[in-house]
């Protein structure tokens, strides 16, 4: 009999903890209008905010982001992660540090690979990171390696500047290629991205970018209530600089007292348990320093192609100039 009792009683707590939590979440979870911020600029150059097409086209992306709540947590997570490796590259190549939206954008911040083949944080296909400067065989694909990818990003932003003088069209160009967009400004004798009448997929690449950078930027504004211990963290690292072939990287990961898995969280351009190296070159493979805990840190083990990406963006293009783009 005492423990029908006892049912009985938590029973009714529990509704009544039911029913306070559903009181809160009609308070608290209501939907409202996005206010478009008075003034956005990106890469110091001013979004015209005034105007209604833009004010629309930046609301819509805007709301989508900030009703994905769940999704955007995660793009702040791993900001925190990436955005401290990628801002100093950047900032060393003279490119406005708003171009590491562009990345989330483009993978969200993660080793994604496009069904056509785009790969790692900035969607290199493979033509176009080799000719940047990046190593793609069977052993090795440089465009995982998240500094030497960013590197051959800035190569692409600098050749686009040197062509538009306007860092919103660089920016245009990396979804559309140098090419398509100068197509569309000779044609529709403009030079302004906010007047272009585009495709959709371009025509929205910009606001997506100034949604990101919005909210990431500023939060608290857009009702998300982020710690700095929920954020992910940017793991001491010691690198071990090699010039010689490794047979067995498992092996090698061993002898400096971590497993392959961390190896390769660490170090995801290498893409089998070899190195073959008669050339000579130097490596610098990482390891966490000692003491480093990476229970925090988002793996990244290489993922399959998928089509996760769809929405997002194009590749670059193989030739800069041409005037089209494959999609993912």
């Amino acid at each position: 009999m005492t423990s029908i009792f006892e049912l009985i009683a938590f029973y009714n707590s529990t509704k009544k903890i039911d029913s306070n939590y559903e009181d809160y979440f009609s308070e608290n979870y209501n939907s409202f209008k996005v206010t478009i911020p008075k003034n956005m600029t990106f890469a110091g150059e001013k979004v015209p905010v005034k105007e209604p097409s833009v004010r629309k086209a930046i609301a819509r992306e805007l709301q989508k982001n900030i009703y994905e709540q769940t999704h955007s947590l995660f793009l702040h997570k791993r900001a925190s992660r990436w955005f401290p490796i990628i801002e100093p590259i950047l900032k060393k190549n003279d490119i406005p540090e708003d171009f590491k939206y562009l990345a989330i954008v483009e993978s969200q911040l993660t080793n994604a690979v496009s069904p056509q083949g785009a790969t790692g944080f900035w969607q290199l296909i493979d033509v176009t990171a080799r000719g940047y400067g990046l190593e793609i065989t069977s052993e090795v694909d440089e465009r995982y390696h998240v500094e030497k990818s960013t590197e051959a990003a800035c190569k692409y932003f600098k050749e686009a500047y040197k062509m538009f003088n306007n860092w919103t069209l660089v920016a245009a160009s990396y979804n559309r290629g140098m090419g398509g967009i100068q197509s569309q400004l000779n044609k529709q004798n403009t030079e302004n991205y906010y007047k272009l009448l585009l495709t959709a997929e371009t025509a929205r690449y910009i606001y997506k970018v100034l949604a990101v950078k919005e909210i990431l930027a500023r939060p608290h504004v857009y009702g998300y209530k982020i710690s700095k211990k929920d954020l992910y963290g940017v793991p001491a690292l010691k690198k071990i600089t090699i010039d010689s072939t490794i047979h067995d990287l498992t092996a090698f990961a061993i002898a400096q007292g971590y497993d392959r898995e961390t190896l390769i969280n660490l170090n995801p351009w290498l893409l089998t348990n070899s190195l073959t190296n008669t050339n000579k070159k130097k490596y610098a493979i990482a390891f966490p320093k000692k003491g480093t805990k990476l229970n925090d840190i988002e793996k990244e083990i290489l993922p399959t192609i998928t089509n996760a990406l769809k929405d997002s963006s194009t590749t670059i293009l193989t030739n800069p100039l041409s005037d089209s783009v494959k999609t993912h």
